[in-house]
């Protein structure tokens, strides 16, 4: 016998992988859903949102990468070309190598998070606390680990525009804003994570400090609007940065849009740090016209520059025959429910940005959610909308090309002819 007769089939294989994620799956509930019912009544919600502040970051994070491979699907699948309008080498991650570092992280971590339930409810306090920091230390490793592997070019890549976010001090490109406008969808993400990383440097893990508002790592802590307004900032400087090499003022209209979360950021954090008067009678409606105000302009933004809705969309037309192309290209619901849903998103996303709304944990969890939702939907327009611009330069140069090409030749014939 061949070893090819030897080895399971594909579909076989795969079969079994689900069956162990499926069996992985439940006895993380399983034994999460025991670990929770130990604890005391009145200790539980405690112990369940410390558990979330910790976990809940890299959770997003792994949603994120899921829907990013969905996005990076729908593009091999339609006719943009998604590797040249990113600039990506010959060794970029395809959809499938992003669902598998996707499937890695569901798994692991879950996995952290069901041991810190176990060994927390279970007295083992000091090893509980411990795997949380285990767990950032893994992936700041991995991020940076200098060697070929774990797909180096492509974590240089990502490094590389996050640094030329942070800093934008050459022209920017399409990736750079791109990836920028993501951040800001994720400025929550950030904000739990600057709170998680204080925690373990104040080795306050696996306690109950965070009830203590007033803490340095309290909910009442002057960081939290500070990492919640850098995405903007670093977005806002991106189009002044843009403005200064192209002089259009779009760019200007563009920072002017990021220049509005600063306000809905930073009247909702002086709720802790004013009179409970000063707060209903002026700050608390200032807070509700900054919100309305940078609601309606980001949705108004949306539809008319970031994406060019004023033809059907080809981005679901596939290059084969398949059920997601029949269920959405061309259809005029799809229109509505982008335009629909765009903007009530906008509206709740004042909700995670309003640091005196944070207690509701759960609530500004499905939130965040639902913003990283309405990102992957507006990544698929502005991706495509990019897409057709570069088209339609090229057939521009292509024409002036060919228009310059008969004048050489009309010049050439008629000097024959003289």
């Amino acid at each position: 016998m061949s070893t090819v007769d030897i080895m399971p089939s594909p579909v076989l294989l795969w079969r079994f992988k689900v069956l162990l994620f499926f069996i992985w799956g439940f006895i993380c509930c399983k034994v999460g859903w025991d670990s929770v019912m130990r604890m005391s009544a009145d200790l539980r919600d405690l112990f369940l949102y410390e558990a979330f502040l910790y976990y809940n970051p890299l959770l997003l994070v792994t949603m994120m990468v899921w829907l990013w491979g969905v996005n990076l699907w729908v593009f091999a699948q339609s006719n943009v070309n998604y590797v040249k309008i990113f600039d990506l080498d010959q060794d970029h991650l395809t959809h499938r190598e992003v669902w598998k570092c996707a499937t890695w992280m569901t798994i692991i971590v879950p996995t952290s998070m069901t041991a810190y339930l176990y060994l927390y409810s279970h007295g083992e306090v000091s090893l509980a606390a411990s795997q949380p920091v285990l767990l950032y230390i893994a992936v700041a490793m991995i991020l940076i680990f200098p060697f070929d592997i774990f797909y180096l070019s492509s974590r240089y890549y990502l490094l590389r525009t996050l640094w030329r976010i942070v800093l934008p001090l050459q022209a920017i490109s399409f990736s750079d804003f791109f990836l920028a406008d993501i951040l800001t969808s994720m400025a929550k993400v950030f904000s739990d994570l600057e709170r998680s990383v204080c925690r373990m440097v104040h080795r306050q893990v696996a306690t109950i400090a965070w009830f203590e508002a007033d803490s340095v790592c309290g909910s009442h802590s002057v960081a939290i609007p500070l990492v919640l307004v850098l995405p903007y900032l670093f977005r806002l400087f991106q189009c002044l940065r843009q403005y200064k090499d192209t002089r259009e003022k779009t760019a200007l209209f563009n920072a002017l849009k990021y220049s509005t979360a600063v306000p809905v950021i930073f009247l909702s954090a002086l709720k802790y740090h004013v009179l409970p008067g000063s707060w209903t009678n002026f700050y608390r409606p200032l807070w509700l016209l900054s919100s309305v105000l940078n609601s309606l302009y980001s949705f108004y933004w949306d539809i008319t520059r970031d994406w060019d809705l004023s033809c059907f969309t080809r981005i679901f037309k596939f290059n084969r025959p398949h059920l997601c192309s029949y269920l959405f290209h061309g259809r005029r619901w799809v229109y509505v429910w982008v335009i629909g849903s765009n903007l009530i998103l906008r509206c709740t996303w004042t909700y995670k940005l309003s640091a005196h709304l944070r207690h509701n944990y759960l609530t500004v969890f499905a939130i965040t959610v639902l913003e990283m939702l309405r990102r992957f939907q507006w990544a698929f327009f502005r991706v495509e909308n990019e897409w057709n611009k570069m088209n339609s330069k090229s057939n521009i140069q292509l024409s002036e090309k060919d228009n310059t090409n008969e004048e050489a030749q009309s010049l050439i014939s008629n000097d024959h002819n003289v």
